[in-house]
């Protein structure tokens, strides 16, 4: 596979085992998978011509490694070491990712939330250089040959996004690639699908940010957004270049608005192997959580009773895993559905409002509450207290909504009662879980979307588990690629779930904490990749994979050894 100057080797289990490079002097430098900086060797030097193009020293990658930490802890801020990491990443795509993999958790944070947000805010402004595809209307016609020209050619996993709904910060324009870049770099992180088979795309449709269409800075098409069906006549020209060339390849939809994110997910969920993650991922890791904390309540799934705070694609999301989940084990449609309660700007949602599509499904006949007598009566802590509520998840986007009273109401319900405040970034989190502590005596579990530190309640100090995606879409996608699946069933999200509550230690659950640690990240996205494997394999949707000797992962063995096989690591390859 020719991919500009150079070409991969892979093994049998499609690994990247060497690089065989043909171009020499600087020009080598130029392309950040294959250069290694300082550490290309005094022989590699001489085969390359790279004499007089680097300082004399050699250095080794541990080296290069502590030599960029130190730059990065002498910068002021989260945003100035986000800059420096996509500059060493655009530089030195190995040595990016080993400083990554040094500290998972400290640098999860700044290359993915809360930071990447402020990075898609000033991503015009501290442009460098360009990374991934940006399709907008004046090009889109022409999507399957910008495709076929991309330089990295064995694409496996791509991230999509149209920008509009960035993280709690809405339409961010052309600047919403950037979580497209951090996400991917997850996937590196997680799973170990090498950079160079990572694919970050903008579907730049314009902005209706009245800052961008005003700003003489902003580098998107700075035009108001398109809409209706010319929306989705674009999407579908992407989607049709997209699966003309990279047919195995699969789609991870992000940040879409509400409504199309729910609409194209269902679109696409046969013509494009692809998924939601803002639906089915959010949905994924928080079922994860609640699956946790019903081992340490020592009660079933079924028993409890679910309110979901903030009705947007992430909160139906996780209202939509609940349900499946309840189903499995036993309920059918209506029976699960029950014991599901979704919540916005409105109180309850109702079947006696004029919905948007994607909440009908959780809508309640307002016949069936029998305590709701008025629109006054329709609040937060009367379903909590009426419906006796046990598990309060904040998806809402609401700071501080999660007061005391609504925390003592939930406590009252359950002797574990279980809150999660899951709102991203950390300022828009639904409640601080140093005072859930506080208001239920150490009883509550409470696992947040957002990173925190530590609490402590008596004599104790909790960590606070991080209900965080990257648990999950890493495992899956490479499930998915090892699995050679066609399709993303919704039961690969289940399977994940189980995967990421598995994982969690008997010593945490006694503590009360929901989530593995991020530096566990490498190993819970391999045990999520075999379960979804697994799940492919039993579904039915599993065909030939393209990228390694076995035809056919039919086998679980054969599957595992696939799965461990090939992922990457950051280390620098051998050169032919």
């Amino acid at each position: 596979m020719e991919e500009n100057n150079y070409t991969f080797e892979f093994g049998d289990h499609g690994e990247t085992t060497a690089v065989e490079i043909k171009a020499c002097g600087s020009d080598v430098l130029r392309y950040n998978n294959i250069s290694k900086g300082t550490a290309f060797t005094e022989q590699e030097r001489q085969k390359l011509h790279l004499s007089g193009f680097l300082p004399p020293r050699v250095k080794d990658l541990q080296s290069q490694v502590a030599s960029s930490l130190k730059v990065i802890d002498n910068k002021e801020s989260d945003l100035e070491r986000f800059i420096y990491i996509r500059s060493l990443f655009d530089r030195n795509v190995t040595l990016a990712h080993a400083v990554i993999a040094s500290d998972i958790p400290k640098f999860l944070s700044i290359i993915y939330t809360p930071t990447v947000g402020l990075a898609c805010q000033h991503y015009s402004s501290m442009f460098r250089r360009a990374n991934g595809i940006h399709f907008y209307p004046g090009n889109i016609d022409q999507a399957e040959e910008i495709l076929k020209r991309y330089c990295d050619r064995d694409i496996r996993v791509a991230v999509v996004t149209d920008n509009q709904g960035i993280l709690g910060i809405g339409d961010q324009g052309a600047g919403g690639i950037a979580i497209c870049l951090g996400k991917l770099m997850l996937y590196t992180q997680g799973a170990g699908i090498a950079p160079w088979h990572c694919l970050p795309i903008s579907l730049d449709v314009g902005t209706d940010n009245p800052e961008l269409l005003a700003d003489d800075n902003y580098l998107g098409w700075q035009h108001p957004r398109v809409k209706g069906e010319d929306y989705l006549e674009f999407l579908g020209k992407f989607a049709r270049a997209f699966k003309a060339v990279f047919p195995k390849a699969l789609c991870q939809w992000e940040d879409f608005s509400k409504q199309n994110a729910f609409t194209i997910r269902d679109v696409y969920l046969h013509d494009l192997i692809s998924f939601n993650d803002d639906i089915q991922g959010t949905g994924s890791i928080a079922l994860a959580g609640i699956l946790a904390a019903m081992k340490v309540k020592k009660e079933k799934f079924v028993d409890q009773v679910f309110l979901i705070h903030g009705a947007g694609a992430g909160g139906i999301g996780i209202a939509e895993q609940i349900e499946t989940e309840l189903m499995e084990e036993g309920l059918d449609t209506d029976e699960a559905r029950k014991r599901i309660f979704t919540l916005d700007s409105r109180g309850v949602v109702t079947t006696d409002r004029t919905l948007e599509p994607y909440k009908e499904k959780f809508a309640k006949d307002p016949a069936t509450l029998g305590w709701l007598n008025s629109p006054e009566d329709n609040t937060l802590i009367n379903v909590i207290k009426h419906e006796k509520v046990t598990v309060l998840i904040g998806t809402s986007g609401q700071p501080g909504c999660f007061t005391r009273e609504v925390v003592v109401a939930v406590g009252k319900n359950s002797d574990r009662p279980v809150i999660l405040p899951l709102s991203n970034p950390t300022t828009k989190t639904e409640a601080l879980p140093q005072d859930i502590y506080d208001w239920t005596d150490g009883r509550a579990l409470v696992a947040t979307g957002s990173p925190f530190p530590p609490v402590k309640h008596g004599n104790r100090e909790i960590r606070i588990g991080q209900m965080n995606n990257a648990f999950v879409f890493p495992g899956v996608g490479l499930g998915v690629v090892a699995s050679g699946a066609l399709e993303v069933l919704p039961t690969f999200f289940s399977a994940a779930a189980h995967a990421v509550a598995e994982y969690v230690t008997e010593e945490d659950l006694k503590a009360g904490i929901l989530c593995p640690p991020l530096d566990k990240l490498r190993e819970v996205s391999l045990k999520v990749a075999k379960f979804v494997g697994a799940e492919a394999i039993r579904g039915g949707v599993t065909s030939e994979c393209v990228y390694s000797r076995y035809k056919h992962a039919n086998d679980l063995e054969r599957l595992n050894t696939l799965i461990q096989g090939m992922c990457w690591n950051p280390e620098y390859l051998p050169i032919l």
